[in-house]
């Protein structure tokens, strides 16, 4: 007797299928995954590379005491003539990456008593201030010393030009004046 093979009703072509579509959806769910990934790591990326260019900036402005005399003007190369603006190509190609906007503000000016300096320092040295007469009488003088220390905050704002991504930096500085000098 001759048997005919039996019919499976594709049973094994819908089992297939289901899993083509299965492996599809894997494939597309780990594409997603890897892609977001990608732009996490790029985020990460510029975030750094500004929160780099704002320090840069901050060293510039604090290196010189121009901050100082001229805090609208801190910085002795501003970028475009824009005072207390800096811009910073990250990655040496000749375009500007990163612009960084400075603003200074004077917290505190503490006078320097002439017990507290140490006449063996230079810098001290030119702050020592003659006898000091205070017994009592009005006008007399106070035992501070010919020098101050200014307490500064300097805040850059870096913002990436590509991405757009920012960085917010406060450096505090504390840098020694005149003592008849004021906050600005």
């Amino acid at each position: 007797m001759i048997r005919r093979p039996s019919r499976q009703q594709g049973a094994a072509l819908f089992v297939c299928l289901i899993m083509l579509i299965l492996i599809s959806l894997l494939a597309v769910a780990s594409f997603r995954l890897a892609k977001s990934d990608l732009q996490i790591a790029g985020n990460m990326q510029q975030r750094k590379q500004a929160l780099s260019a704002g320090q840069q900036i901050i060293e510039e402005v604090i290196s010189s005491t121009q901050f100082v005399a001229t805090p609208a003007n801190a910085l002795p190369n501003p970028c475009g003539g824009v005072p207390n603006t800096g811009c910073v190509d990250m990655n040496g190609d000749g375009v500007v990456d990163v612009n960084v906007n400075v603003a200074l503000t004077c917290d505190a000016i503490q006078p320097i008593s002439n017990a507290s300096l140490n006449l063996s320092n230079p810098n001290d040295a030119g702050c020592a201030l003659g006898a000091n007469q205070d017994q009592g009488t009005v006008g007399s003088t106070s035992n501070n010393s010919l020098c101050s220390n200014s307490v500064w905050n300097v805040q850059a704002t870096a913002n990436d030009v590509v991405t757009s991504a920012q960085y917010v930096i406060n450096q505090g500085v504390s840098v020694r004046v005149p003592a008849a000098t004021v906050c600005p």
